[in-house]
């Protein structure tokens, strides 16, 4: 029974990990840049993502662009692109692998295979947090660089945006999903073990256990 509470609690985070790394992906808020301009009394607040920009007034208003060309972009909205498209595909395939070794189902049945498919399936999940804190940090310090970087004009500087955390968190729950999936596995090896069964004791014909019973 704790195997299996371990591997529920294992497979729930991985989701919820694998959940926020689809929304991380999609929200345009890894960078966010918050100023006045010197010609406007009204604020502006720019959000800039992988995949498009916003741009919301402080009356609510919002417009968004996608951005044109993937080859203009930089370096790390690129590798940021592909990474958390390749994160939420490998979440998955994670997925998919740990029903199928998951102790609830019935595939496998009665075979060291399935426990083999669920670390299979932690291993996937640790891989998946892997690639999307590739581009977190890689971003996350470029902004802080160009932060305090004097030569960067202060309309151009950015802030970390809630994408960013969110992709964090993410990465936590994919790791300990993924290390909760892989520690249930030596506990599965040991429930394997064939349970033998003792003979039923008989009586005899003067009322007693026949001793032969107890050697």
């Amino acid at each position: 029974m704790a195997s299996e509470a371990l591997e529920i609690l294992g497979l729930s985070l991985s989701i919820l990990g694998w959940v926020g790394v689809i929304l991380a992906c999609g929200l345009p808020m890894w960078q966010v840049s918050a100023f006045i301009e010197n010609n406007i009394v009204v604020a502006q607040t720019i959000w800039e993502g992988l995949w498009m920009s916003c741009v919301v007034q402080s009356t609510g208003q919002m417009q968004c662009k996608v951005y044109d060309s993937i080859l203009a972009l930089t370096p790390e909205l690129q590798a940021g692109r592909a990474l958390t498209v390749l994160a939420s595909i490998v979440g998955l395939i994670g997925l998919l692998v740990t029903i199928v070794g998951a102790q609830c189902t019935t595939c496998f049945q009665g075979s060291n295979m399935k426990r083999r498919v669920v670390l299979a399936g932690g291993i996937i999940y640790i891989v998946c947090g892997i690639l999307v804190l590739i581009p977190l940090c890689w971003i996350a310090n470029i902004v802080i660089r160009e932060f305090f970087d004097p030569h960067v004009p202060p309309s151009r500087k950015r802030e970390m945006g809630a994408a960013l955390y969110i992709g964090w968190a993410a990465t936590a729950l994919l790791l300990l999903g993924g290390i909760l999936l892989c520690v249930t596995c030596p506990m599965k090896g040991q429930n394997s073990m064939p349970v033998k069964y003792a003979a039923p004791r008989r009586p005899t014909s003067n009322g007693d256990y026949d001793k032969k019973n107890y050697v």
